[in-house]
């Protein structure tokens, strides 16, 4: 049975932005290596349209960009998307029935699936299906406003 696990790139008030927190170098490594072992990988929409920048070679790519968008090309994938007709090479179209094939998947693979998307990761956290979740913290504000996590309501008593 494979694993859900759910990780990014988060400023220290909880906040992504995929361009303002971009890997270094280290973490960069991290990246290929924790994508070379998965199993496989489930995005959401607009995560998968910011990973698709990997599917087509750029002339100014280093080497370990080269790595990663080989390693990325070669992952099975699935898109959450009702609005998506259609995806990518090595891809699968999720539109309805998301717990279930979710579900399925843990069960079929071995290892871990890596969940891409802080939207997509709310919603399969609300089914409880992610088992694991890696934040990496980035010493920095994002000025973006898209949260990780929900936060909880303005009326929730104080921790403690």
């Amino acid at each position: 049975m494979a694993k859900l696990v759910f990780g990014l790139n988060q400023s220290l008030d909880g906040y992504v932005d995929h361009q303002e927190l971009g890997p270094d170098a280290g973490l960069f490594r991290h990246f290929i290596e924790h994508v070379r072992s998965a199993a496989a990988s489930v995005y959401g929409r607009r995560m998968y349209e910011v990973m698709r920048y990997w599917d087509e070679d750029h002339s100014d790519w280093d080497a370990e960009e080269r790595e990663y968008a080989a390693v990325w090309r070669s992952q099975p994938k699935w898109v959450v998307s009702r609005s998506l007709k259609s995806v990518g090479p090595n891809a699968t179209l999720v539109a309805d029935n998301l717990e279930a094939v979710i579900r399925g998947l843990k069960a079929k693979l071995v290892g871990e699936i890596e969940v891409g998307g802080p939207d997509l990761a709310r919603s399969l956290g609300d089914l409880g299906l992610i088992d694991e979740y890696r934040l990496y913290l980035r010493p920095r504000r994002a000025w973006s406003r898209q949260a990780i996590l929900r936060r909880p309501p303005a009326a929730a008593p104080p921790c403690g």
